[in-house]
C-alpha cells in the first residue's frame, strides 16, 4: 500500500432495524443535518448524477468529493465509488442483531487533495485519526437520529385527530 492510500473499516452498533438505517443512510442530502460535525455540504446537481459533498474532520481541513452508489441491497446495504480529493470505493453492511444493527463500512481510498498526497508518508497516523474521529461522530449522529425518527413516530401514532 502506498502511503496516500488507506484503509478503513469501521463498526457500529445501533438501536433499530436495517430498513431503518438503510434509509437514513441512503439519502444523502440530509447528511449535513443529521451528521453536522463532518458534513457540511451536500449538493445532487442535476438528479441522478453524483452526490457532491464538502467534509470535514477535527483537523483544520476540508475534503471536497464526489460519490454514486454502484449497488445497493435493500436492507443489507451499498456500496459507493468516491472520486475528489480523494478516490475509491467504500461497502456499507447492515446485520439485523435483535433490535440493535451491526453495520460495517469498508472504505478504501487513494487521498489525491494535495495537503493528504504530499504528507501522508509523514502524518498518515493523523490523518487516520481524524476519519476515526469523524466515523464516531457518525455513529452517535446515526444513533440520535434513529431515536428522533423512532419519537417522531410514536409521536405520530399517539395522535389522534
Amino acid at each position: 500500500m502506498s502511503a496516500n492510500e488507506y484503509h478503513f473499516v469501521s463498526y457500529w452498533h445501533v438501536e433499530g432495524t436495517a430498513e431503518q438505517v438503510f434509509d437514513v443512510l441512503t439519502n444523502a442530502e440530509d447528511l449535513t443535518r443529521w451528521w453536522p460535525s463532518v458534513y457540511l455540504s451536500v449538493k445532487q446537481p442535476e438528479p441522478g448524477g453524483p452526490i457532491e459533498l464538502l467534509t470535514k474532520g477535527w483537523l483544520p481541513y476540508t475534503l471536497h468529493w464526489f460519490f454514486r452508489v454502484t449497488e445497493s441491497n435493500r436492507p443489507g446495504g451499498f456500496s459507493l465509488e468516491a472520486w475528489g480529493d480523494f478516490d475509491g470505493r467504500g461497502v456499507w453492511n447492515f446485520e439485523q442483531d435483535g433490535a440493535f444493527v451491526n453495520i460495517t463500512y469498508d472504505w478504501r481510498i487513494r487521498a489525491e487533495k494535495p495537503l493528504l498526497r504530499y504528507l501522508s508518508f509523514l502524518l498518515k497516523p493523523l490523518f487516520s485519526a481524524n476519519h476515526r474521529w469523524a466515523m464516531a461522530r457518525g455513529e452517535e449522529s446515526l444513533r440520535s437520529e434513529l431515536a428522533r425518527r423512532a419519537g417522531a413516530g410514536q409521536q405520530s401514532a399517539g395522535h389522534t385527530s
